[in-house]
């Protein structure tokens, strides 16, 4: 049963997950860190999320990451992520990691020649294509396409959607498809966030994970936590979640009391 966070009252469930003894804190990007814009790659993440995620990524045995469908190198870039970043990612649905102290992590695994070609070719094709559906974008993804709706009349971005789905079920059947908020997206790998979740649970010994997402897709990671975990909603939908929350602010607000509570325990 999901309930809505209250700043003004203690909450059982937000004190348990701040006082988990080696934590991780894993965020969508878009809807949940940045407010959703209308140019992806103008996203970027609010102050005071920002704010919080700082305060959080310097206490002991927390760790705080990106769980997002973004390519890496895109995700990187809103994120504006450099080497000396103490922030874990989590790009593609989970296909692609970034760990500080290491870097990229198991970037020759995703070598796929035929994968990546179709790519190329499909991405051209549906460029194209979406000249006629105008506000329509094609983003080129690392491991598939995305693409966006949210400067299209909602009636023209069906029609377009429904032109691309057709495309890709002549040509790459065997991808997979994801929806979200004015997004459609194909890729040729079946990652998913739930495997994110899990990744980050093993390479950092999690006793606990936070996750917070907006989305469709962030419902896989949602449904993946067990117990000792704590899953966020930012906004309306059907969910998984144990707490919702209404806006990137508000996350930022439970950040900030995980943040002060986590820091008053190992005072």
């Amino acid at each position: 049963m999901t309930r809505e966070w209250n700043p003004e009252t203690s909450d059982d469930a937000v004190l348990a997950i701040a006082r988990t003894p080696r934590l991780v804190i894993a965020l969508d990007f878009d809807g949940t860190v940045s407010e959703l814009v209308p140019d992806p790659m103008a996203a970027r993440a609010v102050p005071e999320v920002a704010d919080a995620l700082a305060a959080l990524s310097v206490l002991p045995d927390t760790t705080v990451a990106f769980v997002s469908g973004r390519s890496l190198v895109h995700l990187r870039e809103i994120a504006e992520h450099d080497d000396d970043s103490p922030i874990a990612l989590a790009g593609s649905h989970g296909a692609q990691y970034w760990f500080p102290g290491e870097g990229e992590a198991d970037s020759a695994d995703l070598a796929d020649a035929e994968g990546d070609g179709l790519r190329g070719a499909l991405s051209d094709e549906i460029e194209k294509l979406l000249g006629d559906f105008p506000g329509m974008r094609l983003e080129r993804k690392t491991l598939g396409i995305g693409i966006h709706g949210r400067r299209a009349d909602s009636v023209v971005e069906q029609r377009a959607f429904a032109a691309v789905d057709e495309v890709m079920a002549q040509r790459a059947g065997h991808w997979r498809r994801r929806v979200g908020d004015r997004i459609l997206e194909y890729s040729y790998r079946h990652e998913g966030k739930d495997s994110a979740i899990a990744r980050l649970r093993e390479r950092f010994g999690a006793d606990g994970i936070l996750f917070a997402g907006d989305d469709v897709t962030d419902e896989d990671a949602l449904r993946a936590l067990g117990p000792g975990d704590l899953g966020v909603r930012v906004g309306p939908g059907e969910t998984a979640a144990t707490l919702r929350v209404d806006s990137p602010q508000k996350m930022a607000a439970l950040l900030g009391v995980i943040a002060t509570e986590r820091a008053s325990q190992r005072e």
